[in-house]
C-alpha cells in the first residue's frame, strides 16, 4: 500500500504538467491508498481533486447497481481458469489537504491538514504570506510559523546539494527548528539520475541526525510520462525562453511522475520501509475537505432573529409594493417561499443581499438583481429585484429546493461607476478576514496557447500571428488543419510545427493563473482565512480567495454576485435629469407599464443605444418580433444568443409567431415544457426540463448537464450526455430525428444559452431605456454620453441619434459647458443637449472642474481661462483643438495661437500688465480660415464627434451617380449640406477640388 503525499499539480502555475482530475484518476487506476495534492503557497487545485474522488465513487456507485440488478458486466469467466490480471476499478483514493510551504530562509516542506483546526492554521500561514505580498508571490519565513502546530505534519524536501555535501549546515538548524514546532518527516524523493542509492542513503543519516523518520514520495510533476514534453514547454514558458536554451532546467528523462506502491519499493531498495510509513501516514490524516462546515453570517440582530427579520422585512416590502393590498395569491407565494427558505436556513443569505442593496439605495446606487431573484416574490418584496415574479411561468423552486439542496445564487448588477463603494462597503462591514472575493481561473485558450507555446518552440513572430489568425479555423473546423496551414503558406509535415500543434491542443484547458471573478463575494460568520487562504488582488483594495465559483459550489459555500452594468448608470442619470428638468421621480418598479409608444419604436427597430437590443442582429429582428408586451422582450433578449441561433431556433419560432407554421408539440409532457415558446426551447431551464421529462435524466444528471452548459468555455463539454440523451427520447417513444433535433438545440445552448430568469431581468432594463429613448430623448442621449464608455456605439453615434429624433445638440463651450453633458431650456420652451468637457480628448475632470468652479460671469479670453482657472497651456490647447473657445468669437486657429503662447506656470507680476505704454505689441497674426472638411476632421480628432457635417457628406457630390441627362464629362455639383449643418459658417464653401479631407497637424497648417 502506498500514498503520494508530495503532487504538485498544473494550479503550481507553469510548473506542474496534470490537473489535479488526472492525478485522481490515475491514482486510482494505479490502486493509491490517498493522495495529497500540495502546490506552492497554494490550495487551489484541491477542490478539483476532491470533484473528480465523487464522481469516480459515482461511477463504481452506478456500476455496483446495475451489476446487481443485472449481474456483472460481459460473458462470466470459466470457473477452471486463474482470474485474470485487472486494474483495481472499484479503488477511491482518499485526498488529503495539503500545500507545499516555501520559505524565503530557504527550507520548503509539505503541509498536510490531519485536522480541521490543522487546515484553520495552513490556510492563515498562507494567507499571512500572500497579503503581505504582491499578486501571485508568497512571502512566508521560519519566525511566521505559529508556536503551536498541531494538526499539521511536514514532510521536509531537502536541496539536491546539501545530500550530496552530506552537511546539513544552515539547513540543519531551520531544519532542526521546524521539527521543534511540528510533527516532520522527510521526504525520500528519486531524482533519476544515476546517483539516487547514495542519496538515499546520506538523506537516512541526516533524517538519524535530525532524529525524524523518512517518507517516500516520487515527488510527481506530471500523472503520466507523456507529459514529459508539456512539463518542458511550460519550464521554457515561465523562463521566458526555448526549449533548446532549458539546458539542466529541462526534464531529464519522464520518470517524475506519479507512481505505485510496488514502484516505488524497488525504487527505494532498501530504504522501502518509507513506503510503509507514507501509507501509515496517510491513514492518520482523517481530515476530509468535504466536511469544511460553511457558516453563513447569522445576521441576527439585538431584538430579532434572522427569521423574524426577514418575515418582517417581506411583510413590509409586500405593503409597499401593492399599495391597493396584495392578492391572494402574492401573499400564499410569499408564505410559502419563507417557509422554504426557513426549512434550508437560508434567512441570513436573503438578509445579506437585501441589507446590500439597501446601502446601495441609501447612496443613490441604483441597482437590480438577476438570478433567482427574477423568480422570487421574496426578493421582490425586499427591493433586491423590480421584475414581479407574477410575469412569466417561472417557478421559485428552480433556484431553492428542498430536494436539490443547493445555495441559491442571487446576482445584482450595480451602476458600473460605483459599484466599488459597494464592494468597498462590505469590505468595511465584515472585515477583510471575513470577506472576500472568488477567484476566476484563466485557462490556456487559443490565441494565448499559440503564441506563448509557439515562442517556447522556436517560431516566428509572423508565423505565430498567421496562425493566430486562423484560430477559428483550428479551433471550430475539424479535419482542416492541414488545409488552414497551407492556405497561410505554412508545411504542416514539419516536424516542429506538427510538435508544436501537438502541444498547443494538450496545453488548452491548463490554468494560467488566478485572477478576481467580476463580483462573487464570500463572507462568513467566523474568519474566511480559517477555510481558504485569502490573498491580494491586483487591483488596489481587493483581496480574492483562491477558489472559483466551480469549487465553492462544490463545497456548498454561497455565494453573493455584487455585478456591474453600465446601461445601470446610464439609467439612474436619466431618471436624475428627469427629476431636475421635470420634477418628475422614477424608478425601474414606477415606469409607466406596457407603453405602447414604446413597443412600436421598438417595431420599427429604433433602439440604438437602449440595452441588450442595439445590436444590428437584434435590429434586424425587432421588425419580425414585433414586441407587444413585456414577455416579447423576455423572448427578444434570450432569442437572439449564439446558443438558440446556432440551434436553429429563430426560425422556426417566428413562423410559428407569425402563424406561418403550426404549433404542434410530440407530446403533453413536452407541451408543458415548451408551451411558452411556442415549443421552440429558448432558455436554459427548458433544456434541463426536456432532459428530465424526455429522456428520463435524474434531477443530478439535469444538474450535470446545467453545469456542462454554464461552463462551456472552460471543461463543459453538452457532447457527452449525447448517447443517454438520445437512449433516453427513444425508450420514451421519440423519434430519432426529433431527439437528433432537441440535442443538437441544447448544444447550442453549450455556445451560449440564456436563463429565463436573467433574461426577465435584462428585459426590464431594456424597457427602461426603451422608454426614455421613445419619450425623453435628449435626457437619453446625454445621460448616455455620460455613462460612456458602455454599449455597441460610439458617442457621434448616439449624437446623430439624437438629432435625428429632433434634439437640438449644442457645441461645447468654455462659458456654458461642465464636465457632464447637460440639458439646457432651448428656444422653444424645451431642453436641448449641451456637450460637456469629458467629451474632449485627454481632458482631465479635475481640470473641467477648475473651469467650472472659477468661470463666475464667464471668460473673455484665452490668457483669462488660464489666469483664472490656473490650466497648463497644453491643457488649453486641447480646449482650443475642440473648438471650445469659438462662442467668444474665436475659430480653432486663433484659440491655439493663443494657447501656444502662454508658459507653463503662473504669469510673472513684472510682465501682467501694461508698464506705462512700454508693453511689447506683438503684430496681430492673420491665420488662414479652416475649411469646413478641415474643422470636421479636427472635431473627430479631438472629440471623436462632429456637429458640423457627417464626413460622407463631404464626399457625397463624388460618390453620388450623375444624373442621366448630364452631359458627358461635366462633374457633379456638390451635393447640398442637410439643413442642421447649414448654421456652420463654413457650410457654404464646397472642399477642394480634390475632394480631399486631410488632418493639419496642430490645426495651424492649410493645404
Amino acid at each position: 500500500m502506498f500514498a503520494e503525499l508530495c503532487i504538485t499539480s498544473n494550479f503550481t502555475f507553469l510548473t506542474g504538467a496534470s490537473h489535479p482530475e488526472e492525478y485522481m484518476e490515475r491514482a486510482a487506476l494505479l490502486g493509491l491508498d490517498a493522495i495529497a495534492i500540495a502546490d506552492d503557497n497554494s490550495v487551489a487545485g484541491i477542490v478539483r481533486a476532491h470533484t473528480q474522488a465523487k464522481d469516480i465513487a459515482h461511477q463504481i456507485r452506478t456500476r455496483d447497481e446495475i451489476e446487481a440488478r443485472d449481474g456483472p458486466i460481459g460473458p462470466p469467466a470459466p470457473a477452471h481458469l486463474p482470474k485474470p490480471p485487472s486494474l483495481p476499478v472499484r479503488n477511491i483514493p482518499r485526498l488529503i489537504p495539503a500545500a507545499r510551504l516555501t520559505l524565503t530562509d530557504g527550507i520548503s516542506f509539505t503541509a498536510l491538514a490531519t485536522t480541521r483546526a490543522g487546515w484553520a492554521t495552513l490556510c492563515r500561514l498562507i494567507t499571512l504570506g500572500r497579503r503581505r505580498a504582491q499578486k501571485g508571490t508568497c512571502l512566508l519565513t521560519m519566525a511566521d510559523l505559529p508556536a503551536d502546530m498541531s494538526g499539521l505534519v511536514a514532510i521536509l524536501h531537502p536541496p539536491q546539494a546539501l545530500t550530496s555535501q552530506g552537511d546539513a549546515g544552515a539547513w540543519s538548524t531551520l531544519a532542526q527548528q521546524l521539527t521543534r514546532r511540528v510533527e516532520t518527516h522527510l521526504a525520500l524523493a528519486p531524482c533519476y539520475d544515476g546517483q539516487d542509492r547514495p542519496r538515499f542513503d546520506a538523506l537516512g543519516a541526516l533524517a538519524q541526525r535530525l532524529n525524524i523518520p523518512t517518507i517516500a514520495s516520487a515527488a510527481p510533476l506530471m500523472h503520466h510520462g507523456r507529459r514529459r514534453r508539456m512539463a518542458d514547454v511550460l519550464t521554457a514558458i515561465r523562463q521566458g525562453c526555448r526549449i533548446e536554451e532549458l539546458g539542466r532546467a529541462a526534464c531529464a528523462n519522464a520518470e517524475q511522475r506519479l507512481r505505485s506502491g510496488p514502484e516505488m519499493r524497488r525504487l527505494l531498495g532498501p530504504h522501502a520501509e518509507a513506503v510503509t510509513r507514507a501509507a501509515n501516514l496517510a491513514r492518520r490524516c482523517t481530515f476530509d475537505i468535504a466536511s469544511l462546515r460553511y457558516e453563513y453570517p447569522s445576521e441576527v440582530t439585538e431584538n430579532e432573529t434572522a427569521r423574524q427579520r426577514l418575515s418582517r422585512l417581506a411583510h413590509e416590502g409586500l405593503d409597499w409594493r401593492y399599495p391597493q393590498g396584495a392578492p391572494d395569491h402574492a401573499r400564499a407565494q410569499l408564505a410559502h417561499e419563507l417557509d422554504l427558505i426557513g426549512k434550508l436556513k437560508y434567512e441570513p443569505y436573503f438578509l445579506t443581499v437585501r441589507d446590500i442593496v439597501a446601502f446601495a439605495r441609501e447612496r443613490g446606487i441604483l441597482c437590480q438583481g438577476r438570478g433567482s431573484a427574477a423568480n422570487s416574490i421574496t426578493c421582490y418584496c425586499l427591493g433586491v429585484t423590480s421584475v414581479s415574479p407574477e410575469i412569466g411561468t417561472m417557478v421559485f423552486e428552480r433556484f431553492v429546493s428542498e430536494a436539490r439542496d443547493e445555495p441559491p445564487d442571487i446576482d445584482v448588477d450595480f451602476e458600473h461607476e460605483r459599484r466599488e463603494e459597494v464592494i468597498q462597503h462590505i469590505y468595511e462591514r465584515y472585515g477583510r478576514h471575513r470577506a472576500g472575493l472568488c477567484a476566476t481561473v484563466i485557462h490556456y485558450r487559443g490565441k494565448r496557447a499559440i503564441r506563448e507555446v509557439g515562442r517556447a518552440m522556436g517560431l516566428s513572430e509572423d508565423t505565430l500571428g498567421a496562425l493566430s489568425s486562423q484560430l477559428w479555423g483550428f479551433f471550430s473546423t475539424n479535419g482542416l488543419e492541414e488545409e488552414r496551414m497551407r492556405e497561410i503558406g505554412l508545411d504542416p509535415t514539419d516536424r516542429r510545427l506538427k510538435l508544436t500543434m501537438e502541444l498547443i491542443y494538450e496545453i488548452i484547458g491548463f490554468p494560467r493563473h488566478l485572477s478576481q471573478h467580476v463580483g462573487g463575494f464570500i463572507v462568513t460568520e467566523g474568519r474566511l482565512d480559517e477555510l481558504v487562504p485569502i490573498e491580494n488582488a491586483s487591483m488596489e483594495g481587493r483581496t480574492v480567495i483562491c477558489w472559483d465559483k466551480d469549487d465553492i459550489d462544490a463545497l456548498g459555500i454561497l455565494k453573493i454576485d455584487v455585478l456591474s452594468l453600465g446601461m445601470l448608470t446610464c439609467i439612474r442619470k436619466a431618471f436624475d435629469l428627469l427629476k431636475r428638468h421635470h420634477g418628475t421621480t422614477h424608478t425601474l418598479a414606477t415606469l409607466p407599464p406596457e407603453d405602447p409608444k414604446t413597443y412600436q419604436m421598438l417595431c420599427k427597430a429604433d433602439s440604438l443605444g437602449v440595452f441588450q437590443v442595439e445590436s444590428r442582429a437584434q435590429m434586424n429582428f425587432l421588425p419580425r418580433m414585433r414586441p407587444r408586451c413585456f414577455y416579447d422582450l423576455v423572448i427578444e433578449v434570450a432569442i437572439i444568443r449564439p446558443g438558440p441561433i446556432q440551434g436553429d431556433m429563430v426560425h422556426p419560432y417566428i413562423r410559428r409567431r407569425n402563424g406561418e407554421e403550426q404549433v404542434t408539440f410530440p407530446s403533453d409532457a413536452l407541451g408543458r415544457v415548451l408551451g411558452k415558446t411556442l415549443g421552440v426551447p429558448l432558455f436554459q431551464e427548458q433544456a434541463m426540463q426536456i432532459a428530465i421529462t424526455g429522456a428520463n435524466f435524474t434531477a443530478t444528471e439535469a444538474d450535470r448537464l446545467r453545469r456542462a452548459l454554464a461552463t462551456f468555455k472552460k471543461h463543459g463539454n453538452v457532447s457527452e450526455f449525447r448517447t443517454r440523451f438520445l437512449k433516453g427520447m427513444m425508450t420514451n417513444g421519440y423519434d430519432a430525428d426529433f431527439a437528433e433535433r432537441c440535442f443538437s438545440q441544447i448544444e447550442g445552448f453549450g455556445s451560449y444559452g440564456f436563463p429565463e430568469s436573467h433574461a426577465a431581468s435584462f428585459a426590464l432594463l431594456v424597457y427602461a431605456s426603451a422608454w426614455l429613448k421613445c419619450h425623453h430623448p435628449g435626457i437619453f442621449a446625454c445621460a448616455l454620453l455620460n455613462a460612456q464608455p458602455m454599449g455597441f456605439y460610439a458617442p457621434a453615434q448616439i449624437v446623430r441619434d439624437a438629432r435625428e429624433h429632433g434634439v437640438q445638440v449644442r457645441p461645447i463651450d468654455i462659458n456654458a459647458s461642465y464636465w457632464d453633458n447637460v440639458m439646457e431650456p432651448d428656444e422653444r420652451g424645451g431642453l436641448a443637449l449641451r456637450l460637456g468637457f469629458r467629451q474632449i480628448k485627454g481632458l482631465a475632470e479635475d481640470d473641467a472642474q477648475w473651469i467650472a468652479g472659477a468661470r463666475g460671469n464667464g471668460y473673455q479670453s484665452v490668457r483669462d481661462v488660464w489666469r483664472r482657472a490656473g490650466l497648463a497651456p497644453a491643457t488649453l490647447a486641447r480646449l482650443a483643438e475642440a473648438d471650445a473657445f469659438r462662442p467668444m468669437g474665436l475659430s480653432r486657429r486663433e484659440a491655439l495661437w493663443q494657447a501656444k503662447a502662454l508658459v507653463k506656470g503662473p504669469e510673472l507680476p513684472l510682465f501682467s500688465g501694461d508698464l506705462d505704454g512700454e508693453a511689447i505689441l506683438e503684430p496681430t497674426a492673420h491665420l488662414p480660415e479652416m475649411t469646413l472638411g478641415e474643422e470636421v476632421v479636427e472635431d473627430y480628432v479631438a472629440m471623436r464627434l462632429s456637429l458640423r457635417a457627417h464626413p460622407v457628406a463631404l464626399l457625397r457630390h463624388i460618390l453620388t451617380p450623375p444624373p442621366a441627362n448630364r452631359t458627358r464629362g461635366t462633374a457633379p455639383a456638390p451635393a447640398e449640406l442637410p439643413q442642421r449643418y447649414s448654421d456652420s459658417k463654413e457650410a457654404g464653401r464646397a472642399p477642394d477640388s480634390r475632394g480631399h479631407v486631410s488632418r493639419q497637424a496642430g490645426g495651424l497648417r492649410t493645404t
